[in-house]
């Protein structure tokens, strides 16, 4: 191993060789404390110290660094201190996490670092939104995110490259080529001579390194920051090194070869280094054991710290208050403001023009949004108004959109993201539900993302455009959830979800895009999510529904002059108005839950079992359901028709009252 010391003085050279070898004497304590079961899982970096130290030591304090599961050198060479690394791993009060999630996997603003998901390639989109809060704000910095070998098969890992080439943002993408997934050999996982070899069908460029070298590694990324700081540009940096114990240590060691074991420890960072200090007259034999002697006292000391400290007391308000970003709605009297009638459509539109001049800081992203002004030309015109940076056409690729969104506002952003229709969000299902959702309850980050979900059938669109899925998500805790039916309460509720710290999906139907219109406030004024609205008082029943569902209550209720029935449109689904539905249950006695989605599992299964369980000897018959047929959804006019809850309102309804 050939070290190259370029500039670098005696003293900086002997920094070096401590940062490198204090990582290892923790592992090497860990894996003592593992066997004594005082932690409970270790996924060891033995061998590949020499990446994460000198990557991290090339990158400023005040640049992001987004590592993987075996980088402890990022950790420590950053000083955290080790009894708080410590208390997270055996998941006391002052870990990152509080005891919610285990080993590397939380975030820190501190120290600008943010841990991964289990999932492992999400994190590579998020550095791209972190780069582009970068880019926009005019700050002259990189971005590193490491992966695996493996990792890159994942679709997230294509759609990160792909994304910051063509945004041309300065992310280093590093891969810690280590030859094995978790068993699965680099054989296996891919058919390409090298890994680096696909930065050239991103355009982008690729370098391929010794990643035991801790100077090379060093070197190597100095020189890449100091150039994509300056001309902001994607960098793919393949680090080869070995992993000198298995996946994480329950897994084993017995199918690798012992050849490669024998072949990689000739290679080992800590060692080889040492030698290369000591040759030099950098380092000096009598230093070594005064070292480890240090390092081994402080390993001691923060240890003890951390088993000193009591264990977590569950307590289940701060686990509920936890899930969610903090956030205080603004009750106070708001002013009457000038209406004007328009399409539900235009009150989207116009809520969104409102956000961007609101806040600065807000970034709207989706397909085709730009020039063209979006599938439904709700964003038509605001890139003379706001241009293109803040208005961004987006490559095909909704997982790394929503990961770049989540990067966004880790970096001081708001993003709104439009899925073009509500159905193609499952391409992006991961981000959504493990990472934007589990964010702040994991380590106390709020994500500041709005997600549009044009959805809803009536317009012939067949399976794959006409979904009402909000199902998907409001069982999902983290989330926010709200479906408007009227065009003032689209506007409302899209400003609230903007102004909210926590992620938020909008639902927007597209058949009253341009089948409704009504008064609309001119000026700003928001709606508190979780709030439904009384739109018609009552004394027999009530309809409680939300989204198209609102708009069908309220025909059946004009056709039948002779019911007084009471319709609750809940406006928010995740949370939704408990309070609200129950004193209208209370007053009627009878209860039917409307909405689009198929029957089974749809959202009005829960607000139905919820009136079961704590309204039960108010009622007068049993909650009713009316919902869409368990289909998929067809194209047919007649077919559609068929499938709708509305087709079976008029039957579901009589049944309720005559029971």
């Amino acid at each position: 191993m050939i070290f190259d010391r370029k500039n670098l003085d005696n003293e900086t050279l002997l920094a070096f060789y401590k940062k490198l070898l204090f990582p290892r004497m923790v592992e090497e304590k860990m894996l003592i404390l593992l066997r004594q079961g005082r932690i409970g899982k270790w996924f060891s970096g033995i061998g590949q110290e020499a990446i994460a130290v000198g990557s991290t030591l090339a990158m400023n304090a005040d640049e992001y660094i987004l590592p993987m599961h075996r980088n402890l050198g990022v950790f420590t060479t950053r000083e955290i201190p080790l009894s708080r690394l410590m208390a997270q791993w055996q998941g006391k009060p002052s870990g990152f996490t509080k005891g919610r999630d285990r080993s590397f996997h939380f975030g820190t603003q501190e120290y600008k670092i943010i841990g991964m998901i289990s999932h492992l390639g999400p994190q590579l989109a998020l550095a791209d939104g972190i780069a582009l809060a970068d880019v926009l704000s005019k700050r002259k910095k990189s971005t590193l995110v490491y992966t695996g070998e493996g990792g890159t098969s994942e679709g997230d890992f294509h759609e990160a490259l792909n994304i910051a080439s063509v945004w041309k943002l300065p992310v280093i993408f590093l891969i810690e080529n280590n030859g094995y997934a978790l068993s699965t050999p680099t054989s296996e996982q891919y058919n390409c001579r090298e890994l680096v070899d696909k930065a050239i069908g991103y355009g982008i460029e690729g370098r391929r390194i010794d990643g035991n070298n801790i100077l090379e590694v060093y070197h190597t990324i100095t020189e890449l920051n100091k150039a994509i700081r300056e001309n902001p540009r994607p960098v793919l940096l393949e680090c080869m090194t070995f992993r000198m114990r298995g996946h994480e240590e329950a897994s084993g060691i017995k199918y690798v070869p012992q050849n490669l074991f024998e072949w990689w420890a000739a290679k080992d960072p800590v060692t080889n280094f040492e030698k290369y200090l000591l040759a030099s007259g950098v380092l000096l034999k009598d230093q070594i054991p005064a070292i480890r002697q240090e390092f081994s006292k402080i390993i001691e000391n923060e240890i003890e710290k951390a088993d000193a400290e009591p264990d977590i007391v569950p307590d289940i308000a701060t686990e509920l208050k936890d899930m969610y970003a903090p956030y205080r709605f603004a009750v106070a009297q708001q002013p009457a403001l000038p209406v004007t009638n328009k399409r539900y459509i235009d009150a989207i539109s116009d809520g969104l023009k409102s956000a961007m001049r609101r806040h600065n800081n807000l970034v709207i992203m989706g397909q085709d949004i730009a020039e063209y002004g979006g599938a439904f030309k709700i964003t038509q015109g605001f890139v003379e108004e706001f241009g293109k940076s803040r208005v961004r056409n987006t490559p095909i690729c909704e997982s790394g959109i929503v990961g770049a969104a989540m990067g966004l506002a880790l970096n001081g952003y708001k993003a709104i993201v439009e899925m073009q229709f509500a159905d193609f969000v499952s391409c992006g299902f991961n981000q959504i539900v493990n990472n934007l959702a589990k964010t702040h309850y994991r380590w106390g980050q709020g994500v500041d993302v709005v997600i549009r979900m044009p959805a809803g059938a009536g317009t012939g669109a067949g399976p794959f455009h006409s979904q009402s899925n909000e199902a998907w998500f409001t069982k999902t805790p983290g989330l926010k959830i709200v479906y408007p039916a009227f065009p003032a309460d689209a506007k409302a509720l899209l400003l609230a979800a903007v102004d909210d710290p926590n992620p938020v999906l909008y639902f927007e139907h597209k058949y009253l895009y341009r089948g409704i219109h009504g008064d609309v406030p001119d000026g700003d004024m928001m709606i508190e999510i979780g709030k439904a609205n009384v739109i018609r008082q009552g004394s027999q029943a009530s309809i409680i529904t939300f989204g198209l569902g609102v708009h069908w209550a309220m025909e059946y209720a004009e056709k039948h002059p002779d019911q007084s029935v009471e319709i609750i449109d809940l406006r928010s689904l995740q949370p939704w108005d408990q309070e609200a539905v129950e004193a209208s249950l209370k007053k009627t006695g009878r209860a039917l839950v409307l909405h689009e989605d198929t029957l089974t599992s749809g959202f009005g299964a829960e607000i139905a079992a919820h009136l079961s369980e704590h309204c039960f000897k108010y009622l007068d018959a049993p909650v009713m359901r009316c919902g869409s047929l368990d289909t998929a959804i067809p194209m047919s006019k007649a077919l559609e028709e068929q499938f709708l809850a509305k087709a079976r309102l008029e039957e579901t309804m009589q049944k309720l009252l005559g029971y």
